[in-house]
């Protein structure tokens, strides 16, 4: 009786914050595989998804969901970049301590590259032609020339960087462990200013309002999403968000605000001017949707997620072990009812 109960108030949550926010989940596209997942990565010319999958990148039609193709031996794999201008396409391999690059068109490695400890978040830099990789291993971000495929240098940003903002000729980095955000220089590979935290801790989320110079970070000790002024680091407001964040986005046609949570709630907050701000109601996903990526053209988000198992173990004193279900890998699709 009290499952049943619960899902009915579950349920008539999850129908209560999809109305005031006008989003909902709209499809879902089956991957194969049980393996573990992280980030997700749109390729807006291809209409390719690329995800994160235990050893392997899947690449899906975002349009479809159907299977393009993968990308097979990427131990640990994180993330993908990709840098339109050279053809050429990157996953973070933790496990290996490894970038691997790659042809999107064929999706074949060209070759590894050793970079830092536990390479997690990746992303590209247009201005300086470089893919950077967030090493938690070793605390500290290296880049690579992203034509040549080569290790250029290495960023001391004495942390964890999660998610990353490139703009302005500088690069915003969430630094996780020291809570702060970190601002470097992507050609000298200098870091200029630390912002510190104080709302909250363990940044992970991060986006960025271009016009009004804002920062929008998503923590998860006390899940909050803080406005911060990117110039003086001053925190200008919050608002509580879902727990296990772990990707934010702006848009800023429809100045809107997007944090996914592992809890499974995609928190959805509308900007009415640059210090002035309002909870747009949030969408019920799935639990483990705590990474996303956002189609500017469709305006559509795709969140990686799946259903777990808990085994007990043998031992009492040891925790159970938490294993992906078979066959419930998949990508929600996210969308705005029509006429909201």
């Amino acid at each position: 009786m009290q499952k049943i109960q619960f899902l009915v108030v579950f349920a008539c949550l999850a129908l209560s914050l999809q109305a005031q926010s006008g989003y909902k989940v709209v499809a879902r596209y089956p991957v194969p595989g049980n393996g573990g997942f992280d980030y997700i990565t749109l390729d807006p010319a291809s209409r390719r998804l690329y995800l994160s999958h235990g050893t392997q990148v899947d690449v899906i039609d975002a349009d479809t969901g159907s299977l393009a193709g993968t990308i097979a031996n990427t131990p640990g794999v994180h993330g993908v970049a990709l840098a339109p201008p050279f053809k050429h396409g990157f996953s973070s391999n933790g496990a290996e301590h490894k970038v691997l690059m790659f042809d999107p068109a064929t999706l074949k490695e060209l070759k590894r590259i050793d970079v830092g400890r536990g390479p997690d978040g990746i992303y590209y830099d247009p201005g300086s032609k470089r893919i950077f990789s967030n090493n938690h291993g070793s605390h500290d971000v290296t880049a690579i020339d992203a034509e040549k495929g080569e290790v250029v240098g290495t960023v001391a940003v004495k942390g964890d960087g999660e998610q990353a903002i490139l703009t302005d000729g500088v690069i915003y980095l969430n630094s996780e462990d020291t809570n702060e955000v970190v601002i470097f220089n992507p050609k000298t590979l200098l870091v200029t200013k630390r912002l510190p935290i104080g709302l909250a801790k363990v940044p992970t989320g991060l986006a960025y309002d271009a016009k009004h110079k804002r920062l929008f970070i998503a923590t998860r000790d006390t899940p909050k999403m803080i406005v911060m002024d990117a110039k003086s680091g001053k925190e200008i407001t919050s608002f509580p968000i879902g727990k296990g964040a772990d990707w934010a986005h702006f848009d800023p046609i429809a100045k809107l605000i997007f944090v996914s949570t592992g809890e499974g709630i995609l928190n959805v907050f509308r900007q009415i001017s640059a210090d002035k701000y309002e909870d747009a109601g949030a969408v019920m996903t799935q639990p483990s949707a705590k990474t996303m990526a956002f189609d500017a053209k469709t305006k559509k988000i795709f969140l990686p997620s799946a259903e777990y198992e808990m085994t007990p173990a043998a031992d009492p004193t040891k925790p159970a072990r938490r294993t992906i279900k078979p066959g419930t890998f998949a990508v929600l699709v996210v969308d705005k009812a029509a006429g909201k």
